[in-house]
């Protein structure tokens, strides 16, 4: 396969994964301030939405106010925002179109109308008066691009690919909603126990789409519980180990189809990855401090990026002179 080839189909699966977790995010956001309001006991909750992606610095650049309208258009329109839901689908898009010989025409017919419905949507001041409808279709329209290339694609290298980029950006954005809302809910004496303290710790598991999941698993929401059912349950397809067990898969695969390298680089990154935590049990990440284990993960996480990008997307060519 095209070094070409092989990027396109990481990254337009990143995009649309990208995609669906923003939308999430910002309609279970909206679900919860309906419930209760929360800017009197827990200060601004639009915040956590600008930490989560990792964007404050640009979103005080273009906007003077912290509020739901603003952190709404960032994160849906605002196309000099890279991880914003637009900007995500027409790159996801250009990908897609790029290799158009490559992939099943209901794939590029999908993700077409959805970038049309969206794009549409940006032109319409008065949309984000009744966001929610918006941010359920985007997810519904998501899971449908999944549910057609599940359908239609040849499981083969290409969508080993595509596999590799949607759970590994998956493992990312679990990793980050956790970070920034578990610091956030760490437990308060006045706050303990509180119909907002479990309308809160119920709004993270949602944002993860976990909280049926969950409350099959377990009695109470606790906060060790709720950490260690995203990051280690071996079968829940949004937490991190399992989208680490997923990804090296995905790029085991590919490694034996392309007749590559055995334990190249990123399939030892990856790999490593995956079985420290395999063996890693939730005491021990909560004793060292769950922030600096999420940080070091997201750190680590990169590397294995880093070394896609060096192996298969942009591959160094020897031997060749000026």
């Amino acid at each position: 396969m095209l070094c070409r080839v092989a990027s396109s189909l990481y990254w337009m699966s990143c995009y649309l994964e990208r995609t669906e977790n923003i939308a999430r995010f910002i309609d279970v956001n909206l679900s919860t301030l309906l419930d209760l309001s929360l800017e009197s006991a827990l200060g601004n909750p639009w915040e956590p939405l600008i930490k989560i992606t990792g964007d404050e610095e640009l979103f005080h650049e273009r906007y003077s106010e912290l509020n739901g309208e603003n952190v709404m258009k960032f994160h849906t329109f605002d196309i000099k925002n890279p991880n914003s839901i637009l900007s995500c689908l027409m790159a996801a898009r250009e990908n897609a179109r790029t290799m158009r010989e490559t992939i099943p025409s209901e794939m590029w017919e999908q993700i077409n109308k959805l970038y049309l419905m969206v794009n549409n949507a940006s032109r319409n001041p008065s949309i984000l008066q009744d966001p929610a409808t918006l941010y359920k279709n985007i997810k519904m329209d998501c899971h449908l691009f999944s549910g057609i290339t599940d359908a239609t694609m040849p499981h083969t290298e290409a969508w080993d690919f595509i596999q590799l980029g949607q759970f590994i950006e998956r493992a990312d954005k679990t990793s980050r909603i956790l970070d920034v809302k578990y610091f956030l809910l760490l437990p308060r004496v006045d706050f303990v126990g509180s119909t907002l303290d479990k309308i809160q710790w119920a709004a993270l598991l949602k944002s993860a789409s976990a909280l049926e999941a969950y409350r099959k698993k377990y009695r109470q929401i606790t906060p060790s519980n709720v950490a260690e059912f995203l990051i280690m349950d071996h079968e829940f397809p949004r937490s991190i180990l399992f989208c680490l067990t997923q990804s090296y898969r995905s790029l085991f695969s590919i490694t034996r189809s392309a007749g590559g390298e055995i334990h190249n680089l990123p399939e030892r990154r990856l790999g490593k990855l995956r079985s420290q935590l395999d063996y890693t049990i939730i005491e021990e990440i909560i004793q060292r401090g769950l922030h600096e284990y999420l940080d070091e993960f997201q750190l680590e996480l990169n590397t294995v990026i880093n070394g896609l990008n060096e192996t298969y997307f942009e591959p160094q060519i020897v031997g060749l002179k000026q």
